[in-house]
């Protein structure tokens, strides 16, 4: 065979593979991109749907205030901080690696649980009821402090995933 023949053939032998490898290379792009494509839109579904649900939860408090016209500003300022804490975990829960989840649902838990405490003292005190008061402050200071605690492990948690264990 003449060397140029082979040189031609050679040629056109890695023409032909360097064609195949970016063939490949450009479809697993597209599908690569298309995933990231169809998991930002769940993604935007799935957050759409929760805040959905976080907005059918705040008009709820509206027909209940309706219901109830003496429920003190301070506790309408505290539901609605509540509500933001709980629209802001969904994008942990979404997005967030099962360890800071977890830790994410524990401060929830623990944030629930001291709010059930604050409404019941302040519709004690509204009430004019201090029967419980000692009771309830003493309990509301436990679950202040496993409040405290659950964020600090959140906080640790989230360092954690983020790579800054410094």
């Amino acid at each position: 065979m003449d060397a140029g023949l082979a040189a031609l053939l050679g040629a056109a032998v890695g023409s032909l593979a360097t064609l195949g490898a970016a063939l490949v290379n450009g479809r697993a792009q597209a599908r690569s991109q298309h995933d990231q494509w169809r998991r930002q839109h769940r993604r935007d579904a799935y957050a759409a749907y929760l805040s959905a649900l976080h907005d059918r939860d705040i008009a709820m408090d509206a027909v209940l205030d309706a219901l109830r016209p003496d429920v003190d500003e301070k506790i309408r300022r505290f539901i609605t901080l509540a509500r933001e804490v709980h629209r802001a975990v969904e994008v942990v829960v979404l997005e967030g690696p099962a360890p800071v989840v977890e830790v994410a649902e524990r401060v929830t838990r623990a944030s629930g649980d001291l709010s059930l405490v604050v409404r019941r003292m302040a519709e004690n005190a509204r009430a004019g009821d201090d029967g419980r008061r000692a009771e309830d402050a003493g309990l509301a200071a436990e679950r202040e402090r496993a409040l405290y605690q659950a964020v600090k492990d959140f906080r640790l948690a989230a360092r954690t995933a983020l790579g800054n264990t410094d």
